[in-house]
C-alpha cells in the first residue's frame, strides 16, 4: 500500500520551473494587455444611460439589434435575458442629450409602428453621470487598495516573511491575471467585476494559506533533509482538500455562469477564472517560493535553538 501510495503522488518538485515559467509568462501577457489593450470599462464607471424594457413575446437578439440601430444613435450594448424576453440597452453618456424617459418613448412608438405584433413595456432608466463614474472607479481602487494593505498586514504578523512573500506573489499573480483575462477579452469591466476581485483576494489568500501552513508544519517536525521533498509531501497532503473546495466552488460558479444571465456574467467569468488561477498559484507559488528566495529547511530548528539561548542567558 505504502509503495503504491508513493508511486501515485505527484512529483511536484519536477514540475515546480515549469509552473513558475507558467505564471511568469501569464503575468507578463496580461501586463502587455493591460497597457497595449486596457481595460473596457462599463458605464458604472465611464458614465452613461442605462435603459430597462420588456417584450410581449420572445425577439431574436440580431432582429432587437436591427430595430434599436434604425432609432438609436451613438454606440449602444443590448443585452438580453429571459428568452430574449427582458432587454437592457447601454448607452454612454455622450450619446444622448434628452430626458431618458422621453427619449424611449419616441422610440418605443416608432418600433411599434415598424412591428405592430410587439408590445413594449418600460421598466426602468437610469443615468449615472461621468463624474459619479469616475468616483466609483477610484472608490473601487482605494477598496482594492486597502484589501491589499489588510492582507499585507496578516500575512506579515502570521507568517515568516519568506512565506508571507510567497502568499503575496501568488496574489498578485492571481489579481493580475484576471484583468489580464479583462484586457484581452475587451469584456466589460463593472461594479460586479470588480467584486469578484475583491472574491477572489479572499479565496486565493485562503487557498495559499493552508498550503503554506502545511510547509510550515512539516518542517518543523524535522523529518525531510530536503525541500523538495518536503513541499511535494506539504502539496500531496492538502490535494485533496483543494481540489474538493476548488471543484465545489467551481460548480457554483458554473451555475451562475449558466443560469444568472448577462448581468452577472463579468463576475461569474472572473471568479472562474480567478479560482483557476488561485488554486494553480498556491500549489506552484506560495508553496515553493520561500525556498526559491533563501528559506532554510531547518529554520525553526534554528529559531528553538535561539530562543533556548536567550533563556538561558536570561
Amino acid at each position: 500500500m505504502n509503495k503504491i501510495r508513493k508511486h501515485n503522488q505527484l512529483s511536484f518538485a519536477k514540475l515546480r520551473n515549469g509552473g513558475i515559467a507558467t505564471a511568469a509568462l501569464v503575468v507578463l501577457i496580461s501586463i502587455i494587455g493591460l497597457f497595449s489593450r486596457g481595460i473596457n470599462l462599463g458605464i458604472d464607471f465611464t458614465g452613461g444611460f442605462i435603459t430597462e424594457f420588456n417584450t410581449s413575446q420572445s425577439i431574436s437578439q440580431a432582429r432587437m439589434n436591427e430595430l434599436l440601430s434604425s432609432q438609436i444613435d451613438g454606440q449602444y450594448t443590448l443585452n438580453s435575458a429571459e428568452s430574449n424576453r427582458s432587454w437592457t440597452v447601454r448607452q454612454p453618456e455622450a450619446s444622448n442629450d434628452v430626458d431618458q424617459q422621453t427619449w424611449f418613448n419616441q422610440w418605443q412608438q416608432q418600433l411599434l409602428e415598424t412591428q405592430s405584433d410587439l408590445s413594449i413595456g418600460f421598466l426602468e432608466s437610469d443615468f449615472i453621470g461621468s463624474q459619479v463614474g469616475t468616483e466609483l472607479l477610484e472608490q473601487g481602487g482605494l477598496a482594492l487598495l486597502t484589501a491589499f494593505l489588510l492582507v499585507l498586514g496578516y500575512l506579515a504578523i502570521r507568517f515568516e516573511w519568506r512565506f508571507a512573500l510567497g502568499a503575496l506573489a501568488a496574489l498578485l499573480h492571481d489579481v493580475i491575471a484576471v484583468l489580464g483575462f479583462f484586457a484581452w477579452s475587451q469584456l466589460e469591466f463593472n461594479l460586479t467585476s470588480l467584486a469578484s476581485l475583491l472574491a477572489i483576494i479572499g479565496y486565493s489568500l485562503n487557498d495559499s494559506i493552508i498550503v503554506a501552513d502545511r510547509v510550515r508544519e512539516l518542517m518543523k517536525t524535522n523529518r525531510f533533509n530536503c525541500f523538495n521533498d518536503l513541499i511535494k509531501a506539504a502539496i500531496n497532503s492538502t490535494l485533496t482538500r483543494t481540489l474538493i473546495t476548488s471543484g465545489t466552488t467551481l460548480a457554483t460558479v458554473c451555475c451562475l455562469l449558466w443560469l444568472a444571465g448577462v448581468p452577472l456574467y463579468g463576475f461569474s467569468i472572473a471568479l472562474f477564472i480567478g479560482i483557476l488561477v488561485g488554486t494553480f498559484s498556491s500549489i506552484f507559488i506560495a508553496a515553493p517560493m520561500p525556498a526559491l528566495i533563501g528559506l532554510p529547511i531547518d529554520y525553526f530548528k534554528q529559531l528553538e535553538i535561539r530562543q533556548a539561548k536567550e533563556l538561558e542567558s536570561l
